[in-house]
């Protein structure tokens, strides 16, 4: 017959301690994953990602007969705009050299 499992005394206030530290390392781990989400060069890397998304999508939309000038001129506003967003997320990354 199996004999129950029955922790008592130092032994069990140990691993309720380890359990409790392995919980706290877990939930530390999630949040520097979270924050590392909204990260700068994370956003940095998405803003690059849509300006060469918008830039094929020109190109493509250059091509074509007849053209939609209107969404033309919107979509190179865009791109303008990313570029601009693009380089003060650079900026904020990479801090000025002391003179």
């Amino acid at each position: 017959m199996a004999r129950p499992d029955v922790r008592t005394g130092r032994k069990a206030k140990e691993e309720r301690v380890l359990s409790v530290e392995h919980r706290w390392s877990f939930f530390t781990l999630m949040a520097s994953l979270d924050s590392d989400l909204h990260s700068l060069s994370r956003r940095l890397i998405e803003l690059r990602i849509e300006h060469a998304d918008l830039d094929a999508s020109i190109d493509r939309l250059g091509e074509a007969r007849p053209q939609d000038e209107l969404l033309l001129r919107r979509l190179k506003k865009r791109r303008l705009a990313l570029r601009d967003e693009i380089q003060k997320t650079q900026q904020l990354l990479v801090p000025p050299e002391p003179a």
